[in-house]
């Protein structure tokens, strides 16, 4: 893979926030995690061994080190995380107004934001009352067990 195009993908990364990518060209394959720690947060690029055997542009001798790229820092409170997998939704439809928006207050027990799974709209009601600081997840977007949905302060 070239390193221009690992450099590109090394900065969407950075500042789309997106926690991980995984690019597989042929027999190459390539996988970008961004940590969100506390301390200072940095994106590593981490390459298997046996794609780095394959890599014909870069020097057999010449070690791969992971690439820091700073990231701003996030938020602190309470993560509301997703109860389930399935397509995350912020409104009713696509018509209606979004439950929540960023800076929002909001009330425990009040509708966040609705997942589809298997055909069901669950409402995800907020487990603490608190202002939202960061909706972590983009409408229309599939989420993961135990996914970080919002940050409530």
């Amino acid at each position: 893979m070239d390193l221009r195009k690992l450099k590109t993908l090394i900065d969407l990364v950075a500042e789309s926030g997106v926690s991980e990518l995984e690019i597989s060209e042929g027999e190459e394959r390539v996988r970008i995690v961004n940590h969100r720690a506390p301390s200072p947060q940095a994106t590593q690029v981490v390459i298997p061994q046996q794609a780095q055997a394959v890599q014909p542009n870069l020097p057999a001798a010449a070690p791969i080190a992971p690439v820091v790229v700073s990231a701003p820092e996030a938020p602190t409170g309470h993560v509301m995380k997703s109860p389930m997998v399935g397509t995350f939704y912020r409104s009713q439809n696509p018509e209606s107004a979004e439950f929540v928006r960023l800076g929002d207050t909001v009330k425990a027990g009040q509708t966040l934001c609705i997942i589809e799974a298997m055909k069901l709209l669950n409402e995800i009601e907020a487990d603490v009352a608190g202002v939202i600081k960061e909706i972590c997840v983009v409408n229309g977007q599939g989420v993961e067990y135990d996914q970080p949905l919002f940050i409530i302060g």
